[in-house]
């Protein structure tokens, strides 16, 4: 893959940059009405999404930071975007064109004073991992084997200047207003600035290692904080097949059960034990190492779940409380889904909706075990995202929906769902994870 020697840092450069992604879009808008003269509407379509996925692709591979985070975040969810962008932004997650070997060179020595050299025995120029916000590199110190994570120049600086620049683009795309996503940008803006303070994430990745200490099977590596700082972070290599190549790869279905089980309680254990989680579930932020441990990577996003929020949320968990209708329209109120300003008429809408929701996505917590590998639960569920989406009496419903919590716990968990089912996990113990200290 061709790597970059230059990322536009400038607002200047970037609004441009984005600019001439639109004019491509246009250009490959203008293609489509004319196929659709010589071809069917399906096909079109497809060609259409096709290209502008690639264009899109390609042009925030190059500004890097927060657009392409976003983008990555889309891809993670099934509902929000046609396929053909999907199967594209899902490169974000580890396999962008990387920053060119000296100038990821000249980011550690101007963060760390030194060069990649002089702290290591020996430093791979080339990067094996490129993502939306850095890049790993391997080295090694001694006889010990090393990432390398860097980020890359200019994205911290940029990202509220970018998102400003994305915003008018997601809301066209989601068909939503400015006042009603508000406070959602503003959750996700101050997430990514954490991702870019890599000091926040050492200090995650020493606290989640203490945390999951009475888990056999899972791996979390160790930093070399004298080797890291805002933009630098040295840890331990940790061998194995991200979670992609496993999934595609092992054969035996008592290994993959035994990986989906460790991954299930890891998340469990967090969210429930210690309201703090890993916000950032896709494949390549996890790997499968030849005893099949689970290694979870890069903890630069991490969700503390206010208790008030858990409490609420997880009280939908349980069908019973679906059916009180007291207690549940007393929690979607909690959760602000219910507002204040809503007639009888849009209240009785919500709660239709919300039942039908819930009562699907949460069967997982209504078992002791729970098949995962099940295609009717998937199926279930993409039927239901394509259904909100057409919805067009929800879409009537005016004020912003929702704790802007839901935005990090639901990726979480969506994203959690998707994992699962890329393992096709057999029965899974849903409450084992209380057996950890």
């Amino acid at each position: 893959m061709k790597s970059i020697s230059h990322i536009p840092q400038s607002k200047i450069q970037r609004a441009a940059k984005l600019l001439k992604i639109g004019s491509q879009v246009g250009t490959n808008y203008i293609k489509y009405i004319g196929n659709r003269i010589i071809s069917d509407e399906e096909k079109s379509r497809s060609r259409l999404n096709t290209a502008n996925a690639q264009d899109i692709y390609d042009g925030l591979s190059e500004l890097k930071g927060s657009a392409l985070k976003m983008a990555q975040m889309m891809s993670m969810d099934d509902g929000i975007l046609p396929k053909e962008f999907v199967e594209k932004f899902s490169l974000a997650q580890f396999s962008v064109p990387p920053l060119s070997g000296s100038l990821a060179r000249k980011v550690f020595k101007n963060s760390l004073g030194i060069n990649p050299e002089e702290a290591f025995t020996s430093f791979d120029k080339e990067s094996i991992y490129a993502a939306s916000i850095g890049q790993v590199h391997v080295a090694q110190l001694n006889e010990k084997k090393l990432a390398v994570k860097i980020q890359y120049p200019g994205v911290a600086e940029s990202i509220i200047s970018d998102l400003k620049l994305v915003k008018p683009i997601a809301l066209r795309m989601m068909k939503l207003k400015n006042d009603e996503i508000e406070d959602f940008f503003k959750e996700v803006q101050d997430k990514l600035l954490e991702e870019t303070n890599y000091n926040i994430e050492v200090a995650n990745l020493a606290e989640a290692r203490e945390l999951s200490n009475s888990f056999t099977k899972i791996l979390i590596p160790k930093v070399y904080s004298e080797l890291s700082s805002r933009k630098i972070i040295t840890m331990e290599w940790m061998s194995g097949l991200h979670l992609s190549e496993y999934s595609d790869q092992e054969q035996l279905q008592n290994k993959r059960n035994e990986v989906a089980q460790n991954l299930w309680d890891f998340y469990m254990f967090h969210i429930h034990k210690h309201k703090k989680v890993h916000a950032d579930p896709h494949p390549g932020n996890f790997k499968v190492n030849s005893n099949n441990d689970l290694v979870v990577l890069d903890f630069g996003c991490m969700k503390e779940i206010p208790t008030e929020f858990y409490t609420s949320f997880f009280k939908l968990a349980e069908i019973k409380n679906l059916e009180n209708d007291t207690l549940f329209t007393e929690t979607l109120h909690e959760l602000d889904i219910i507002n204040d300003v809503d007639s009888e008429n849009d209240i009785k809408l919500i709660k239709s909706v919300f039942k039908k929701m819930l009562t699907i996505i949460n069967k997982p917590f209504q078992f002791e075990e729970f098949n995962f590998s099940s295609p009717e639960y998937f199926k279930e569920l993409l039927l239901l995202g394509n259904q909100l989406m057409d919805d067009k009496s929800l879409k009537k419903l005016n004020g912003k929906r929702g704790s802007k919590h839901f935005v990090y716990v639901n990726r979480t968990l969506i994203g959690l769902l998707g994992l699962m089912n890329s393992l096709n996990a057999g029965n899974v113990k849903v409450n084992n994870y209380k057996k950890y200290a």
